[in-house]
């Protein structure tokens, strides 16, 4: 018998660190993590989000739950957290048994949600917003043949305000020959959460 377990870690960072500004909007702080490790001050004491799902998560759910099968490890993510699942995925090979995301933010360097939150949490480095941009890692994929799940859906608000790109990302992925095992697939429907 097989079994799933699913585990869906809020994106959102625990409130009351008292930092400046970190309640002020829906789209950063603790609003929005991005699933990153941030590294500008005063953020990059507490926002470690790409630590806790990569490495702090897993050895609590694996020692928790022996029963779990750490080599069936799968990420998805909607959204941010497309983008997420996407990023950790390229940055962490053979971590993860499969990744799909939907309505991903897929080039945050090139869309003013990522930009907010990138200049906020690494300052004004546009290269080392590389390291966190699925379009940007996907360029450097050598770990064989990238397959992925990418569904998003043309009626969504985000994806119509050019804050998802996932053109961008087929592009990079088809430049670097990283395409053999992507689908992307673009839904006429909107995001239910619009």
């Amino acid at each position: 018998m097989s079994h799933l377990t699913t585990v869906n870690p809020n994106n959102q960072l625990p409130g009351g660190l008292k930092i400046q500004g970190e309640d002020d909007s829906w789209d950063f702080g603790t609003g929005a993590s991005f699933y990153i490790d941030a590294t500008a001050s005063p953020w990059s004491k507490n926002y470690k989000m790409e630590s806790y799902i990569t490495s702090e998560l897993p050895k609590a759910l694996f020692a928790s739950f022996p029963e779990l099968d750490s080599s069936r490890v799968s990420i998805t993510g909607h959204s941010m957290g497309g983008h997420g699942a996407l990023t950790l995925f390229l940055k962490n090979p053979g971590m993860y048994k499969s990744v799909s995301a939907f309505a991903p933010i897929s080039n945050p360097s090139n869309c003013p949600w990522g930009e907010k939150a990138f200049k906020g949490y690494f300052g004004e480095d546009r290269e080392a917003w590389k390291k966190h941009d699925a379009s940007e890692l996907i360029k450097g994929w050598k770990a064989g043949t990238f397959e992925a799940l990418i569904d998003v859906g043309t009626g969504d608000n985000f994806y119509k305000q050019g804050q998802l790109l996932p053109e961008n990302f087929e592009k990079a992925a088809k430049e670097s020959g990283n395409d053999k095992g992507l689908v992307l697939r673009y839904q006429d429907v909107s995001d239910e959460l619009e």
